[in-house]
């Protein structure tokens, strides 16, 4: 099941899933605005949300976390376990906040508060829609860190995934970085390649650990112990 092939001249097509009817026709002036975006459906609840994805094949999602009848948690995992192609951003009233991280681990590939600016709102679904989302390094990793250091007692010793030995050192040390928020362009900086043959150890990355994007690389460089949490305080 895949989402249509987007083009300059094709909108990005965007489901919105939010019990609050307010909010969602907020969201539906500020992004109908824009002439690359169109609202192909709304959903008020987590099982409508999982329907309206597999019959009108979104490219993005907009999920509210807190809905009746299945949350945006557990429809954003149906929604990635179908397979779908269909990018989940979720949306949340904290920016600390557990669902939101629960979220990610779920398979979205952003979050982003319900507050959110109009301009950060449009720049977030087309960018989360290329494929190429890059965690914020500030609010996101903060989310990460904070949940991952928390876990942390209760998985002492984590069983390295077998998959990581898959990875090249090369792929392995982009892995690292991918997990800091950097973009292509600073991967390509970083290690003195160009974007075209960054693009690929990322695109490999992915397929060699079963992710769908760049942002399940950050969860999964947290979950295994790739990257450490920091000292908490302010970042």
């Amino acid at each position: 099941m895949t989402a249509h092939d987007i083009t300059p001249d094709t909108p990005i097509r965007v489901l919105l899933a939010d019990d609050q009817p307010l909010l969602r026709m907020g969201f539906r002036l500020i992004l109908e605005g824009e002439s690359d975006l169109e609202i192909v459906g709304e959903a008020s609840t987590g099982t409508e949300a999982v329907r309206l994805a597999a019959e009108l094949l979104p490219d993005v999602v907009l999920m509210d976390v807190r809905m009746p009848e299945g949350d945006g948690i557990e429809a954003t995992r149906q929604i990635t376990a179908s397979g779908s192609c269909s990018r989940i951003i979720i949306l949340t009233t904290f920016d600390l906040d557990e669902y939101a991280f629960a979220g990610l681990q779920a398979g979205a590939s952003a979050f982003l508060l319900k507050d959110v600016a109009p301009e950060d709102l449009v720049h977030a679904v087309r960018v989360v829609a290329s494929g190429d989302a890059v965690v914020a390094p500030r609010v996101t990793q903060r989310l990460l860190e904070t949940y991952v250091r928390s876990l942390a007692p209760a998985h002492p010793a984590r069983v390295p995934d077998r998959r990581l030995a898959e990875l090249t050192p090369r792929e392995h040390e982009v892995l690292e970085a991918i997990a800091e928020g950097l973009s292509n362009a600073e991967l390509a900086a970083r290690f003195f390649l160009s974007e075209a043959t960054i693009k690929t150890h990322v695109r490999r990355i992915l397929t060699k650990l079963d992710l769908r994007d760049r942002v399940q690389a950050v969860v999964y460089a947290y979950e295994n112990g790739i990257v450490v949490p920091g000292p908490a305080g302010p970042h």
